[in-house]
């Protein structure tokens, strides 16, 4: 979380800190001795000073770290760990590899821990399961949406953020024709826009669209087409370049921060980032303008929880960590480091005032993830997800058979 996607945006780099060894090939080796082992998407500048504090407070416990970045590298990562026997004590279970972990009896049930009880029902739920199970301590939420230059924006005569695709798509022909790049975003990973149509078009079906779609009532293409195609407007229309399948979350941001693009698609950990390469820029986040006549809407999810493998080799130094992640001490250094929307009820963050237009509705959780919602096989359909709209962007598959492409490889998990 994001911790996100976003809960996505952390440096990969291996830790060589004093008082936390790093890993690279494994977090394996925790013992009762006092040695903790934990796995992260989060890199060093999030996690360290989390780690440092924690091991401050409990000198007989000293922290193995280890990390790879999201999305697709931690999760394979973390699941060759797990079949080879070595994975970490504790490590993160996020949105594309929740069903695998716990169908899979690989982390423990948290329900009746003590710190669980300032978490909101949304997040525990996300990471529950049968009988009010837990599985994860999801301490933050996330939305992502657009984050609009305002100094660019009113370069090209626009003076307020857009509230339908059409007058989104007409703002980003209006910078082009002022000779600014209007708009970027990675297409390596679900794209926000598509998951924020789905999720308005999800709410207007009374939130039952995954269920229709996963028990065999209805279908990808039922559901799918429209949004894609109003997404894809972006490049059939030449308002981006399909060269943006190279580009990197990253790269986007700095890109954006950097003065070279009006809007971007960003989550609430993209906004330290911006701040310190540009603190004077002047910055807005908004959720995703509607298409059919449906509301504004946010890509977003409850962040990565904190899991305890079932295997831990010192289960109770485990429990002791998320205990302490859980405290407003560990929340405020999270916090500070990942701009993220923390969400217990003892904490109150000080957050960036560009997040301000979407933190009630992140807090809500009125907020859309398809890897959330899909009921099962979110790991093999999002990987198919990503690639099918790759192809959509480079022209090489329409919206019907991106759908298709779906409806196919569901049916070839069942």
């Amino acid at each position: 979380m994001r911790l996100r996607r976003t809960l996505a945006a952390v440096a990969a780099v291996a830790l060589a800190l004093p008082l936390a060894a790093c890993g690279g090939s494994s977090g394996s080796s925790g013992s009762s001795d006092g040695k903790l082992t934990f796995f992260s998407w989060d890199g060093q500048d999030t996690m360290k000073p989390v780690i440092d504090k924690f091991q401050q407070e409990n000198p007989g416990i000293k922290i193995e770290f280890s990390n790879a970045p999201p999305v697709a590298e931690y999760i394979s990562t973390l699941q060759s760990r797990i079949l080879s026997g070595t994975a970490a004590d504790v490590f993160a279970i996020a949105a594309e590899n929740k069903t695998n972990l716990i169908n899979g009896k690989h982390v423990v049930d948290l329900k009746d821990k003590p710190f669980l009880k300032n978490v909101p029902k949304f997040n525990q739920t996300t990471y529950g399961g049968q009988d009010g199970a837990v599985y994860g301590l999801s301490v933050a939420s996330w939305g992502a949406g657009v984050l609009y230059n305002k100094d660019l924006l009113a370069k090209a005569g626009a003076n307020a953020i857009p509230q339908t695709w059409d007058e989104f798509l007409a703002l980003c022909h209006k910078l082009k024709n002022a000779g600014v790049t209007p708009y970027l975003e990675s297409v390596q990973a679900m794209s926000t826009p598509l998951a924020a149509f789905l999720g308005a078009e999800s709410a207007a079906d009374g939130n039952s669209m995954d269920s229709k779609i996963f028990d065999g009532s209805a279908k990808f293409k039922d559901y799918w087409v429209e949004p894609l195609t109003q997404w894809s407007r972006l490049w059939t229309e030449g308002l981006v370049t399909p060269a943006v399948v190279g580009l990197t979350g990253d790269q986007v941001r700095t890109e954006f921060a950097n003065g070279k693009v009006a809007m971007m698609i960003a989550g609430p950990w993209d906004i330290p980032g911006v701040r310190k390469a540009a603190p004077k820029l002047k910055i807005e986040m908004a959720p995703i303008p509607g298409i059919a006549g449906r509301p504004a809407y946010l890509a977003g999810a409850a962040s990565p929880g904190y899991a305890i493998n079932s295997k831990a080799k010192n289960p109770a130094a485990a429990e002791k960590f998320l205990a302490y992640l859980d405290t407003p001490e560990a929340m405020a250094l999270y916090q500070k480091a990942t701009g993220a929307i923390t969400v217990t009820t003892d904490f109150q963050p000080a957050l960036d005032p560009a997040l301000q237009p979407i933190v009630k509705d992140v807090r809500a959780g009125n907020i859309y993830l398809p890897q959330i919602a899909w009921k099962r096989a979110e790991d093999i359909l999002n990987v198919e997800a990503t690639a099918q709209l790759q192809l959509l962007v480079q022209g090489k598959a329409t919206p019907e058979q991106v759908a298709t492409a779906l409806d196919t490889k569901l049916a070839s998990t069942s």
